[in-house]
């Protein structure tokens, strides 16, 4: 028996027409890799962070998972499942809706920054890194999980610092590679 040989070739030429015939398709695609570029830095800060100063993860992203499926009457484990696979799931979609965050906001600003050609880079990253931190902070204050009137300077501090680095991440990146062909 001889065996199955595939092979796959895949030209850049092949590629290529898809994203210069459709420029929308080539910026949410560019505003997807910039949101990716993004959300790295915002982990690697969060993570410095949490180096630095010996401070726990958040369990925000989780408890808003626990909260939601809850209020929409779902659970996330089956009966012969223990409370540690729970805590696991609710810890891994937590941490996945921040990538769904990160991602859906670089894809957003992919489609609007041609629009917003005078806007300068910093103050279009600023607002990137604002819009990252609603789309995590709303639904968590929203669901009642969190309410920023009660956190410390520190505590704001911790949710800025890495959302700003999101944000001027995404448009450095996203503006660097917009008009490369």
């Amino acid at each position: 028996m001889r065996p199955i040989q595939f092979s796959v070739t895949m030209e850049r030429q092949a590629i290529l027409p898809i994203w210069r015939g459709n420029p929308m398709l080539r910026n949410v695609m560019l505003g997807l890799t910039a949101g990716a570029a993004g959300t790295v830095a915002l982990n690697i800060v969060t993570y410095l962070d949490m180096a630095v100063r010996g401070r726990p993860s958040s369990g925000v992203p989780a408890q808003i998972v626990d909260t939601a499926a809850k209020k929409a009457e779902i659970s996330l484990t089956s009966e012969d499942e223990d409370d540690d696979v729970l805590q696991a799931r609710e810890s891994g979609i937590g941490a996945l809706l921040g990538f769904v965050n990160g991602l859906g906001i670089g894809a957003l600003y992919g489609m609007l920054r041609p629009l917003m050609a005078g806007v300068p880079q910093p103050l279009a990253g600023v607002g990137l890194g604002i819009a990252a931190m609603a789309g995590s902070d709303v639904p968590a204050t929203a669901l009642g999980v969190t309410d920023p009137r009660e956190w410390t300077k520190d505590s704001w501090i911790s949710d800025i610092v890495p959302h700003m680095a999101y944000g001027l991440v995404v448009a450095l990146v996203f503006d660097a590679y917009k008009d490369r062909r």
